[in-house]
């Protein structure tokens, strides 16, 4: 009895230590969210004068700063271009790499093995790597940057190698072949049997891989910033980057630009959330 009441209460003393140790972490990483909530309803002023005070030690707070960031970022049009992209370089990547992954399981070749292998590979190369040869090949030889559809593209290629991955490791333990082999039987070609059977068992990994990927396109500045000069054209993180002057910047207009950039991204993370853990550890395993 004594041996088990002592290691009762080590586990519950454990319990309770990883409970504050998750509560700490959790508070750490909430910290810089609250921060930019609270300084958005703030003048520039106050934000200057104490920027980590809050809401009821602070007096004048208003919207205000959300309405000149929606004016000033010409947001409906940032908007568009950002949704636009981040759609059709998801919707690409997810089917593209989808069909990729399960040609790699199911056909065990020489040209599969070696294309799998390289696109494993080129996953440790850095973007920073290959930025400035970009740039100079598709600006200055090909002359095709400044459009929607090269970043679509460029998204699409520099995505398809994680998906790739993720995709072929959840086909390889979670989709049985003998599904594939009874839709044969029954009259089915490789295409109908990869859309009516395969395609839809990747539920789990398709909503991981989209919400993965459309964070990553929505919330990215460098890529864009380096293809789209043309403010007509200017996704939603580009769009921010007009609150800073040469000499001073808009802090307040820049916290609520941010906010207004994070919340259409943050609903879908909302809505997906409940397949992300399940994909990655499924999508993980090989």
């Amino acid at each position: 009895m004594k041996q088990t009441s002592i290691g009762g209460n080590k586990r519950k003393a454990a319990n309770i230590l990883a409970t504050t140790g998750l509560v700490i972490i959790f508070l750490a990483y909430m910290f810089p969210f609250v921060m930019v909530v609270i300084n958005s309803l703030k003048q520039k002023r106050d934000i200057i004068k104490s920027p980590f005070s809050w809401l009821y030690t602070i007096k004048g707070l208003s919207f205000d700063n959300f309405v000149k960031a929606f004016t000033q970022m010409d947001f409906l049009n940032a908007f568009k271009n950002s949704l636009i992209v981040t759609v059709s370089a998801t919707l690409l990547v997810t089917l593209l790499a989808a069909m990729l992954a399960y040609y790699i399981v199911r056909h065990n070749n020489m040209i599969s093995k070696i294309t799998f292998a390289l696109m494993v590979a080129s996953m440790i190369i850095p973007f920073q790597a290959i930025m400035i040869p970009l740039v100079s090949i598709y600006g200055g030889t090909l002359n095709v940057l400044n459009h929607r559809l090269t970043l679509i593209f460029m998204h699409t290629g520099f995505s398809m190698a994680m998906s790739v991955f993720m995709f072929h490791g959840f086909i390889k333990g979670s989709v049985p072949i003998a599904l594939e082999e009874a839709a044969y039987i029954d009259g089915c070609t490789r295409r109908q049997t990869f859309f009516k059977i395969v395609f839809p068992l990747l539920k789990p990994i398709i909503s991981t891989m989209v919400i993965l990927n459309a964070l990553a396109f929505w919330n990215d500045f460098l890529l864009p910033s380096l293809v789209l000069t043309d403010k007509k054209l200017l996704t939603l993180p580009l769009s921010t980057y007009s609150f800073y002057g040469t000499y001073s910047a808009d802090y307040g207009t820049i916290m609520a630009g941010l906010l207004l950039c994070v919340v259409p991204i943050l609903i879908l993370y909302i809505i997906l959330q409940r397949q992300i853990i399940s994909g990655v550890v499924a999508g993980a395993v090989k």
